[in-house]
């Protein structure tokens, strides 16, 4: 199993930039993907996640109304429009798919894991 990442970089406060996850030997269409990042010196957190379908979605409350994931069976890919960005959504996220079709938010029930894709956000 390989999950890709893509389309990290550096932004100006106020931009926008679209993550890519493209997973390979997968059944893509029976797991939740989710998307974590890991802000410089501190933890992997929780930022988005879509239910196997991609009838549901759920963000963490400091992503709301600027952050939208979606996902596209066909192409065994899921994404993360990131818009408005602020310096502190400097991070490395990370893409993961889950051990279950449902929208889980914890760290332990996403089984596979991206290389993580570096987005920096000048001020």
């Amino acid at each position: 199993v390989q999950l890709q990442a893509s389309g990290g970089g550096l932004v100006q406060a106020g931009g926008s930039l679209e993550l890519s996850c493209a997973a390979s030997r997968l059944p893509f269409s029976n797991y939740a993907m989710g998307w974590f990042r890991q802000p410089p010196g501190k933890e992997r957190e929780f930022v988005a996640a879509i239910n196997w379908s991609g009838a549901s979605t759920y963000y963490a409350d400091f992503v709301k109304g600027r952050f939208t994931i979606s996902r596209d069976n066909a192409k065994n890919t899921v994404y993360l429009q990131m818009n408005s960005l602020k310096p502190v959504d400097t991070a490395v996220y990370y893409c993961a798919a889950a051990s279950t079709r449902y929208i889980v938010v914890v760290t332990t029930m996403y089984t596979y894991w991206g290389q993580g894709a570096q987005v920096t956000v000048s001020s």
